[in-house]
C-alpha cells in the first residue's frame, strides 16, 4: 500500500489546496474585476512579468535538488538558506535597474512605482527557511495545505482591502508583500531545522551546478508561457494585455492546476523508486489517465461556457477574452496531457529533457507570435500558445520512449 496510499493522500491535500485558492482567486479576480480596469490589470501585468522573468533566470533549482538527495538534506540547507537570500537581494536589486526601461518598452510610465513596489517581494522571499521543502520530501502534505492556503488567504484578503482603498493596482503588489512576510515568519514557526549563515563554497557549488538545467529549463518555460503576454503587451496595448492575462488565468489555470497538483506530489514519490523502470512506468500511466481524463471534462466545459464564465465572473467589460479562453481551454488541456514527464524525468534526474522539450515549445511560440497577433489580435496570442504546444510533442513523446524502451 505505501507509496500508493501516501501519493493518493497527497493528492487529496493539495488538490484540496488547489480548489479552495482558486475559487479565492475567482472570487479575488471577480472582486477586482469590478474595482479596477484592464488598464490597471495590465500594468500589474507588466510588472510580474518582470518580477517572473527575473526569477526565471536567477532559478537555483534548491527545492528539486534537496528532493532529490536521497541521503540527510540537513548538510546542505544551511548553504540552501544562503543561496536564496543571495539570490532574493540580486532580484530586487535587478528589478530597480530595469524598472524604467521596462515602463518605457510597453509605453506605460504609469507601471514604474508598481515594478518598485513589487522589487521588496523576492527580497522578503530570500529569507524564507528552505527547510520547509521537508513538507514534500517527507510527503507531509497536509502542512502544505495549512501553511499555502494561509499564505493565499493573506494574500488576497490584503489585495481586496487596498483596492477598495485606493483603487490602484498597487492593491496586488500589497497582497504579494503581506504574504510573502507571512512566509517568511511561518517556515520558521513551524519548522524545527533552523538555517544558520554558513558559507560553504563546495556546498553551494554543489547546489548551483546540479540545479543549472532547472535554470535552463525555468528560462525556456517563461519565453514559452510569457512571449504572448510580451507581444501582445508590446503590440496591443496595456489595457489588451489585462484581458488577455485574464482569460489565460480562467482558461488554463484550471487545467493545469490539475497537473501541478499531481506533480507536485507524485515527483516525492517517484524518487524513490526511481530506479525500477517498470514500476515507473506504471505509475506515469495511471497518473496520466486520471490527470488527461479530468483536463478534459474541464477543458469542455470552459469551450463550451466561456461566454457564461466571464460575465459572472467579471462583467461585460471584459467579454473580449471570451474568444481567447475556448482556443486556450485546448492548450491547457495539451499541457495537462504531457505535463505528467516532467516529475518523471526529475525523478531520474535528467532535468535536460524537461529543458529541450520547453525549447521546441518556445520555438514554436517564437516563430508564430507575432504574425498571428498582429493578424488575429489576441486570438492570434492564443493560436500561438497552441502551436507551441504543438511543437514540443514530437520531442516529449520521443524522450518517453527513450526513458522506458526497454
Amino acid at each position: 500500500m505505501g507509496y500508493r496510499f501516501q501519493a493518493v493522500k497527497g493528492i487529496s491535500w493539495i488538490g484540496t489546496l488547489r480548489i479552495t485558492t482558486r475559487i479565492l482567486a475567482f472570487f479575488r479576480y471577480a472582486i477586482l474585476g469590478r474595482i479596477l480596469t484592464p488598464y490597471d490589470f495590465g500594468l500589474f501585468g507588466i510588472a510580474s512579468l518582470l518580477l517572473s522573468f527575473l526569477e526565471i533566470i536567477t532559478e537555483t533549482g534548491v527545492n528539486i535538488v534537496l528532493i532529490q538527495q536521497k541521503s540527510d538534506i540537513k548538510k546542505y540547507f544551511h548553504s540552501a538558506w544562503i543561496v536564496s537570500i543571495v539570490r532574493g537581494i540580486v532580484l530586487s536589486l535587478l528589478i530597480i535597474l530595469c524598472a524604467p526601461l521596462i515602463a518605457n518598452f510597453f509605453n506605460a510610465t504609469a507601471s514604474y512605482p508598481i515594478i518598485i513596489a513589487i522589487a521588496l517581494v523576492p527580497f522578503i522571499r530570500g529569507f524564507i527557511n528552505p527547510a520547509i521543502v521537508l513538507f514534500h520530501k517527507e510527503l507531509q502534505f497536509q502542512k502544505e495545505f495549512w501553511f499555502r492556503f494561509i499564505l493565499f488567504a493573506v494574500d488576497t484578503s490584503t489585495a481586496i482591502i487596498i483596492a477598495f482603498l485606493t483603487k490602484s493596482a498597487l492593491s496586488f503588489v500589497g497582497g504579494l508583500i503581506a504574504s510573502a512576510v507571512v512566509e517568511v515568519i511561518g517556515s520558521f514557526l513551524i519548522v524545527k531545522l533552523r538555517p544558520k549563515l554558513r558559507f560553504e563554497v563546495k556546498k553551494i557549488k554543489y547546489i548551483l551546478q546540479r540545479g543549472w538545467w532547472v535554470t535552463i529549463t525555468g528560462v525556456f518555460s517563461y519565453i514559452a508561457d510569457q512571449g504572448d503576454n510580451i507581444i501582445v503587451g508590446r503590440l496591443l496595448g496595456t489595457s489588451a494585455l489585462g484581458i488577455y492575462q485574464i482569460a489565460y488565468k480562467i482558461s488554463t489555470l484550471t487545467i493545469t492546476e490539475i497537473t501541478d497538483v499531481v506533480n507536485k506530489v507524485v515527483f516525492p514519490v517517484y524518487v524513490k523508486f526511481a530506479n525500477d523502470r517498470k514500476r515507473l512506468l506504471t505509475a506515469f500511466l495511471k497518473v496520466t489517465g486520471v490527470t488527461s481524463l479530468g483536463a478534459l471534462v474541464i477543458a469542455s466545459g470552459l469551450f463550451i461556457f466561456a461566454h457564461e464564465i466571464i460575465l459572472l465572473l467579471m462583467g461585460q467589460q471584459w467579454l473580449e477574452a471570451v474568444p481567447v479562453i475556448k482556443i486556450l481551454a485546448i492548450y491547457g488541456f495539451l499541457r495537462t496531457l504531457f505535463g505528467n514527464l516532467a516529475p518523471v524525468f526529475l525523478a531520474i534526474e535528467r532535468q535536460d529533457y524537461i529543458a529541450k522539450m520547453t525549447f521546441f515549445r518556445v520555438m514554436g511560440l517564437l516563430i508564430t507570435i507575432i504574425p498571428f497577433v498582429i493578424f488575429y489580435g489576441l486570438a492570434g496570442a492564443g493560436f500561438s500558445a497552441l502551436a507551441s504546444i504543438i511543437a514540443e510533442i514530437p520531442i516529449a513523446l520521443y524522450f518517453l520512449v527513450k526513458t522506458f524502451h526497454k
